[in-house]
C-alpha cells in the first residue's frame, strides 16, 4: 500500500482575501488575512487518501523566533483567544482536504511563516509552504480596533484616497490626497517600517510580542514617520529652500514617499510638513488594519513653556513682531486612530490622537500619543500619553500685546481663537466634518461686541480714564479669492459720551501657516473723528496687484491698531486669512461606463485668474487609474486665459478612485489643484 504524501498546498488566495476584505492588496504575492478570523488552505495528497483514524496533522506558525504548534482537529468551534486549526468534517475530501487556520483576535501583526507536519504510521513528513501576512481586524468584535459601523470601516480602513483640510477656519481648503495603501510595494514597506524601528532592532522578541497591541504599534509608527530619532520615513523642513528634496506642497500621495524610502535603503525622504507626516501615517495605520483618519486643528498652539498661554506682540502700527518662542500654526494636521484603551480604562476607548510631526519628545522620542480624545476634552492630564501637549494645542489662551520699543501700550486676551475649529473628512462625503465638540466644551454664542473679532479687553494695563469705551471689529466681507480684491471692514465703536480723535493703522504681512509673518507688504494710516457714542465702519481693500507677487500659497496677517490721540490708549484687532486658489476642472468622457483595462479620456482645464501671465508644470496622477505620473509643461497663459489638456488613462482595478491634477506655477510659488472621483465598475 502506498504511503500518504503531499503533492501540493494551495493557499486559496482568492477565497481568503475576499473573506478577510484584503482583495485590494492584489499586488502582494503573500496571502493577506486579518486576525480573529479563519482562513482556508487546501492539501493535494498522493499515494492514498487521508485517514482520520490513523493520520494526523500539526501546523507550526512562526513570527520571527516565536512560534505556536497546534494539532488539526475536527472541531469547527473557533477560538478568538487562541490559535486553532481544524478540518470541516462535513464534505471532507480525503484526497484534497481543507484545513482552516484561525488566529486569535489579539495576535501580533506581521509576516508569518508556517510549516505542516503529517504523522502517519509513526512517520513524520514535513512540508514548508510559504507565509501569510496578518493584520488587525476592525470587523472582529474581539479585536481591540473593532469599529462597529460598516461605512466607517470603509472610510477609515479601505478608502485609498481622501481630503486634507488646510487654510483657515473661515476659508477651508480641501486638498486631495492619495493614501495609496494598495499600490505595489506599499504593504511590504509598511511592515518593514516595523522591522526597521529601534524597538525591533533592540529586542525582536519583545517587539513581536508587543505587536498585538495597537497602542504599542501606533507609538512605534508615530516615531518612525519622522526621522529625528531613527531611520524614519520623512525629514521635516519648514523654512528655506527645498533644493535637496521635494517641496512638501508638491506631494500628492503617500505611495511615492514610502517607495522612495524603501528604495533608498530606508534613508529619510526630503521633505515633509505636518500634513505630509499625518497623511503618510494614515496610510501605514490603514495598511496595518487600524482605523485611521486625518484631522486638522485650526489655530493650533505650540506652548513651549506649558503655561497654556501664547503671547503675540505687535508694533504700534499693527506689524506683528517675532518676539515669542510660543507659536500658533494657522492649521496643524495629525491623525486619530480608533482603539480600546484597556491600559487606562474603558472610558477612554475610541479615537486617539497621534501626531508624527516632530515637535516635542514623548518618552525621549519624537512622537505623540495615543492620547484619548475624551481625555483631552476632560483635561485628564494624569493619563498617558501626551494629553497636556494636545490639550494646549486646542485650548491655550492668547495674550496680544502692543509695544513701543520695550514699553507695553496695550494688552488683550483671546480665549476663543486657539482650536477654533477641528475637522476631518466626513464619512462617505467629499466635505469636512466638524469634530470640535469632541475635543472641547463649546461655549455658547456671545454678543457681537464680545465676539472673538473684538479684541479690546477690559484687562488693558494702560488704562487712562475711568472706562474703556472703544471697540474695534475687523471683518472680511467675504472669503478672499485669487484675482479679486481682498475687501474688509473696520467697525469702530465709541461707547463714551465724549468725542474722540483716533489714529487708524492698518498693516498686512504675508505669513506661512507655521511661522511668524514676514515684512509688511501693504499698509495705510489715517485719522478719524468719532462723535459721542458713534458707531462707524471703514471699508478698505487690498488689490490683486498688491498681494499676488507676495503671498503665493501663504496666508495674510491683517491687523488694525487704533490710537486714541487724547488718552494714548491703543486697541488691537487682527485676522489671519488665506486667499482661495483657483481650482483645476477635470471632466471625464463616458464617466458612467468606466471599467478596468479600458482606455479612458479626461480633460483638465485651467483659467488664469491673475493679473499677469503664468506658466508651469501640470502633473496628473491617480492610484488604480494611472501608473506613475503624467506631466505636461504649460506655456505662458495671459490673464483670464484658458488652457485645456487631454489625458488618457487605463484603470487597473474596480472601485471609487481619485484622479488628481496639480499645476505648479513657475513664477508665483503656487500649486493649483483639482480632483475627480472616478467610479470604476467591475467588468
Amino acid at each position: 500500500m502506498e504511503d500518504l504524501s503531499i503533492k501540493n498546498i494551495s493557499l486559496e488566495k482568492s477565497e481568503n482575501v475576499e473573506r478577510h476584505r484584503t482583495e485590494d492588496f492584489s499586488s502582494s504575492k503573500a496571502l493577506v488575512v486579518r486576525r480573529g478570523a479563519p482562513f482556508r488552505i487546501r492539501l493535494q495528497l498522493e499515494g492514498r487518501p487521508f485517514n482520520p483514524k490513523t493520520d494526523s496533522i500539526r501546523i507550526k506558525v512562526m513570527l520571527g523566533r516565536l512560534y505556536v504548534i497546534m494539532p488539526v482537529t475536527f472541531s469547527k468551534k473557533v477560538s478568538t483567544s487562541h490559535w486553532k486549526a481544524f478540518m470541516d468534517p462535513e464534505g471532507l475530501d480525503l484526497m484534497n482536504p481543507s484545513i482552516f487556520i484561525s488566529s486569535p483576535a489579539s495576535a501580533s501583526v506581521g509576516c508569518y511563516r508556517f510549516q505542516l507536519f503529517v504523522f502517519t504510521q509513526g512517520k513524520q513528513r514535513r512540508r514548508v509552504f510559504g507565509r501569510f501576512i496578518l493584520l488587525c481586524n476592525p470587523w472582529c468584535q474581539e479585536d481591540t480596533v473593532y469599529i462597529p459601523f460598516e461605512d466607517q470601516r470603509e472610510e477609515y480602513i479601505q478608502n485609498d484616497s481622501g481630503l486634507l483640510f488646510m487654510g483657515t477656519a473661515k476659508n477651508i481648503v480641501a486638498r486631495p490626497w492619495s493614501f495609496d495603501q494598495y499600490e505595489s510595494g506599499v504593504l511590504e514597506t509598511c511592515l518593514n517600517l516595523l522591522q526597521v524601528s529601534p524597538q525591533h532592532q533592540k529586542n525582536r522578541r519583545k517587539d513581536y510580542l508587543n505587536r498585538n497591541n495597537p497602542v504599542y504599534i501606533s507609538r512605534v509608527v508615530s516615531a518612525m514617520i519622522n526621522s529625528e530619532d531613527d531611520r524614519g520615513v520623512l525629514k521635516g523642513k519648514w523654512s528655506g529652500e527645498f533644493k535637496e528634496g521635494v517641496n512638501p506642497s508638491s506631494w500628492t500621495g503617500s505611495g511615492d514617499i514610502l517607495k522612495q524610502w524603501a528604495e533608498t535603503g530606508y534613508s529619510p525622504v526630503k521633505y515633509g510638513q505636518c500634513w505630509v507626516f499625518a497623511a503618510v501615517m494614515c496610510t501605514v495605520m490603514r495598511v496595518l488594519g487600524i482605523p485611521c483618519r486625518v484631522v486638522t486643528n485650526f489655530n493650533s498652539a505650540h506652548d513651549k513653556n506649558d503655561n497654556l498661554v501664547i503671547e503675540e506682540f505687535y508694533s504700534e502700527s499693527g506689524k506683528k513682531l517675532n518676539l515669542s518662542k510660543d507659536s500658533i500654526w494657522n492649521f496643524h494636521v495629525w491623525v486619530e486612530c480608533w482603539m480600546t484603551r484597556p491600559d487606562i480604562g474603558s472610558g477612554m476607548d475610541g479615537w486617539q490622537v497621534l501626531d508624527p510631526t516632530p515637535q516635542e519628545r514623548s518618552g525621549g522620542v519624537f512622537c505623540c500619543g495615543p492620547a484619548p480624545v475624551k481625555a483631552i476634552k476632560d483635561r485628564r492630564i494624569d493619563l498617558v500619553y501626551d494629553i497636556p501637549f494636545v490639550y494646549a494645542e486646542v485650548n491655550a489662551d492668547i495674550h496680544m500685546i502692543v509695544l513701543s520699543g520695550e514699553r507695553m501700550l496695550s494688552f488683550s486676551k483671546d480665549t476663543e481663537r486657539v482650536g477654533s475649529f477641528i475637522c476631518t473628512k466626513a464619512v462617505g462625503h467629499l466635505r469636512h466634518q466638524n469634530i470640535t465638540g469632541d475635543y472641547k466644551y463649546i461655549k455658547s454664542p456671545t454678543s457681537t461686541l464680545s465676539s472673538r473679532s473684538s479684541t479690546h479687553s477690559d484687562d488693558s494695563t494702560l488704562s487712562r480714564g475711568s472706562s474703556k469705551g472703544v471697540f474695534v471689529i475687523l471683518d472680511l466681507e467675504k472669503a478672499p479669492v485669487a484675482g479679486e480684491p481682498v475687501r474688509f471692514s473696520v467697525r469702530i465703536i465709541n461707547k463714551q459720551t465724549i468725542p474722540k480723535m483716533m489714529k487708524v493703522h492698518l498693516n498686512a504681512q504675508a505669513k506661512e501657516y507655521h511661522n511668524s509673518p514676514s515684512d509688511t507688504f501693504w499698509e495705510t494710516h489715517g485719522v478719524i473723528k468719532l462723535a459721542p457714542m458713534e458707531d462707524t465702519i471703514l471699508h478698505r481693500q487690498i488689490l490683486p496687484a498688491q498681494y499676488e507677487d507676495v503671498v503665493g500659497d501663504d496666508l495674510i496677517n491683517l491687523a488694525v491698531v487704533l490710537e486714541d490721540m487724547g488718552s494714548q490708549e491703543r486697541v488691537l484687532a487682527m485676522e489671519e486669512f488665506n486667499i482661495a486658489s483657483p481650482l483645476l476642472n477635470i471632466q471625464i468622457a463616458d464617466e458612467d461606463s468606466i471599467v478596468p483595462n479600458q482606455k479612458q479620456t479626461a480633460t483638465v482645464t485651467f483659467t488664469n485668474p491673475y493679473s499677469h501671465p503664468v506658466s508651469g508644470v501640470l502633473t496628473v496622477a491617480g492610484a488604480g487609474l494611472i501608473q506613475g505620473k503624467i506631466q505636461f509643461r504649460m506655456p505662458p497663459l495671459g490673464p483670464r486665459g484658458v488652457v485645456e489638456q487631454r489625458i488618457t488613462f487605463v484603470p487597473s482595478m474596480a472601485g471609487t478612485k481619485m484622479l488628481q491634477a496639480n499645476l505648479s506655477l513657475a513664477n508665483m510659488r503656487i500649486n493649483i489643484r483639482g480632483f475627480k472621483m472616478v467610479s470604476v465598475s467591475r467588468a
